[in-house]
């Protein structure tokens, strides 16, 4: 089964709820976005790039990765 890597990334760190509050996105928006049901503004990607601490690209925690693929 496939899944966004920032979904994964998120779940690495704890909940959903705690990386709302961490981002300060809304509960409801980050599910949506890690579920594929919202594609994030660019204002909600830098948040969630920061929260993250992610380093690489920002893009490539949009793709789907899958249950084997390392992270």
């Amino acid at each position: 089964m496939a899944e966004l890597l920032v979904k994964r990334e998120i779940r690495k760190r704890g909940s959903f709820s705690e990386f709302a509050r961490l981002s300060g996105l809304h509960v409801s928006s980050v599910s949506q976005i890690v579920n594929g049901r919202l594609r994030p503004y660019p204002g909600q990607v830098e948040k969630i790039v920061h929260a993250l601490g992610w380093k690489g690209d920002p893009s490539l925690l949009f793709h789907e990765v899958k249950d084997s693929e390392v992270a």
